[in-house]
């Protein structure tokens, strides 16, 4: 095949995956939950500002621009970010094209499109996006000026800037490694004398004003998130699992290759090549460095990418001097990362799905229940007087129950996971976060609890809280989905009440462990308790039908020194025990099934627990 005719196969092939992963991206878009975060977006640009608590006003402002052209409903939220993360590929197209040729060009587009950190760019409703268009600009823009200053690159240079210092702290990131970069090239450093290119670096400062002015007027609230309070700043050994989560999620044979050719790339003779080499490397090994430093608790893997995309256009010159079976694998390898990506996407946006790994580790929280938490809290409200207020335990259920119901002012109490992850003090600018309490009004409230947000060895301690915060807790309706994975707490309140703390009950299951493997016949033990009035009955389910009564009331000792806020007066007499006999019961066939228990509260109280997987024999 002559050079031409390849540099055409290539750019059809390119043509082919880029629209072929775009409409798979727009359908998986379509039907995939809402991500905790981006509620969170909408529910800032329904609060528009130029800057907020957890990032600047950008990603707000596409997100409100989404809803605000398409309605309000997830796709339309995301439409923008997917616009944006489409152009991606494209930019890389042009910058390896102009420095290497055509066929370097596709190929380097084909890998953006694969790579499955910005293959599923767009997906979801975060700044990710625009963060890696801005990247792409500011590598393009000083590529050019490598080559002749012009007011063109100048100008493309501020542009990148600017959308960048709008979307993310972490952009200063590229910044400084950027001019780092320009510094150590000859004509990085020619370029760097030119007014144009400071005019440029003067518009890409000014574009940080909204933000640092956000955080002077806020005790530099969010830069001490972003920078202190989210991060131990301690050397931790989990970083290494950072480097190995990198490997697996650009995959492997892509990941080798994006180092190696940046390792090769700074010992290049064209300035443009080591220009991308020295931005890219800098980039994933400060990250990585970070990772043994920095925060490991939330989303972070995402961190690297714009290193990436800087390495991106040298990749197809490595390619060529590898054997043609690497360069395949290469190729097949990616494109596998990226099938799996998007299908872990797709599996998470049905429900069915999401139930039957209701017990593996890796259950997708953030993007369950909210649906199913919405339809609850509608129809709730509906049997409540007119005027109930809707008052969330956290900012997680505020803002998907704000998009849900069209509400973007639901109060939220204080909670950890607000100060966790940045946004308590923008509640506090809306006016949103409520003292209980001190805040009471005469309109009756119905109190929405994340059960499943506090890990269970807090979960005392924070209905305790609650107590403080509202007074004892009435009744609940516990919400169980995905067999209880996923709970959720409704509250009527009417006005404070006194008395000692109520609380929902509190179990746990000694055994059968949760996965074990059971005959027809087994025994069931363990304790169970409700603070504040106790409990009077625990019927045994499995599948959610009653199997058993649970002699409940035998003598548990020393549970209250596991957990010492306890008040149930039936302590130490807590403890419950039955005898499951499933017989010739044709509706239980040996394989998994689910076992729950069914708790009576002396007030009248009825919660289901949640269910635990084992295998009947």
């Amino acid at each position: 095949m002559q050079p031409g005719q390849e540099s055409g196969a290539i750019r059809t092939a390119f043509w082919v995956l880029w629209s072929g992963v775009l409409l798979l991206k727009l359908m998986v878009a379509a039907r995939l939950p809402l991500f905790v975060d981006e509620a969170f977006y909408w529910q800032e640009g329904h609060h528009l500002a130029a800057a907020y608590s957890d990032l600047p006003g950008l990603t707000a402002w596409l997100a409100r621009l989404g809803v605000a052209l398409g309605g309000e409903h997830a796709f339309a939220l995301r439409t923008p970010f997917l616009c944006v993360a489409a152009l991606v590929p494209l930019l890389v197209v042009r910058i390896a094209t102009r420095e290497f040729g055509a066929r370097a060009g596709w190929q380097a587009g084909c890998f953006a499109v694969l790579l499955p950190l910005s293959g599923t760019l767009g997906l979801l409703a975060l700044p990710d996006a625009m963060m890696a268009l801005a990247t792409l600009l500011c590598v393009d823009a000083g590529a050019r000026l490598l080559r002749e200053i012009s007011a063109a690159a100048a100008l493309e240079l501020a542009l990148g800037l600017v959308l960048g210092a709008l979307s993310h702290y972490r952009f200063i990131a590229v910044v400084g490694v950027g001019f780092v970069a320009l510094l150590l090239l000859p004509d990085g450093r020619r370029a760097l004398r030119d007014v144009r290119v400071w005019t440029a670096i003067a518009l890409g400062a000014l574009a940080w004003t909204p933000l640092l002015a956000w955080n002077l007027d806020n005790a530099d609230a969010g830069l001490r998130f972003q920078l202190v309070e989210r991060h131990p700043w301690a050397f931790h050994g989990d970083g290494i699992l950072f480097v190995a989560v990198q490997a697996l999620l650009v995959t492997p044979l892509l990941f080798v290759a994006l180092l190696l050719a940046g390792w090769r790339g700074q010992r290049m003779a064209l300035p443009a090549a080591r220009y991308f080499a020295y931005l890219g490397l800098l980039v994933v090994a400060g990250f990585f460095v970070l990772g043994f430093f920095a925060d490991t608790e939330r989303v972070s893997f995402h961190w690297p990418l714009p290193g990436y995309l800087a390495l991106l256009p040298l990749v197809p010159l490595l390619l060529a001097r590898w054997p043609r079976w690497l360069q395949v694998a290469t190729w097949a390898v990616a494109g596998l990362g990226l099938a799996v990506m998007l299908s872990f996407y797709a599996a998470v946006s049905i429900p069915q799905v999401r139930a039957r790994v209701a017990a593996e580790k890796f259950y997708p929280y953030n993007f369950a229940g909210w649906d199913e938490l919405a339809v609850v809290v509608r129809d709730r409200l509906e049997g409540m007087p007119a005027g109930t207020r809707v008052l969330a335990d956290s900012f997680k259920v505020g803002s998907e129950l704000g998009f849900a119901l069209g509400d973007p002012d639901i109060a939220v109490l204080d909670h950890p996971i607000n100060h966790k992850h940045g946004r308590a003090p923008q509640l506090r600018l809306w006016g949103l976060e409520h003292q209980g309490k001190a805040d009471w009004s005469k309109a009756p409230m119905l109190l929405v609890v994340g059960i499943s947000e506090v890990p269970y060895k807090d979960l005392l301690r924070r209905y305790h809280a609650l107590c403080e915060m509202v007074g004892p807790l009435p009744p609940p309706q516990v919400l169980n989905v995905d067999h209880g994975r996923q709970r959720f707490a409704l509250f009527a309140l009417q006005a404070p009440r006194t008395g000692p703390c109520t609380t929902p009950a509190m179990v746990w299951i000694d055994a059968p462990a949760g996965g074990a493997v059971v005959d027809r016949r087994f025994d069931l033990r363990g304790w169970a308790f409700k603070d504040g009035v106790g409990l009077a009955r625990v019927e045994v389910l499995l599948d959610g039908r009653r199997v058993a009564e649970a002699d409940y009331g035998l003598p548990y000792e020393g549970l209250q020194g596991n957990w010492p806020e306890s008040n149930d007066p039936r302590h130490p007499d807590v403890g419950f025990a039955a005898r499951v006999d499933l017989g010739t019961d044709r509706a239980f066939v040996p394989g998994r099934h689910w076992l729950g228990l069914r708790l009576h509260g002396r007030d009248g109280s009825v919660e289901d627990w949640a269910e635990q997987p084992i295998e009947v024999r």
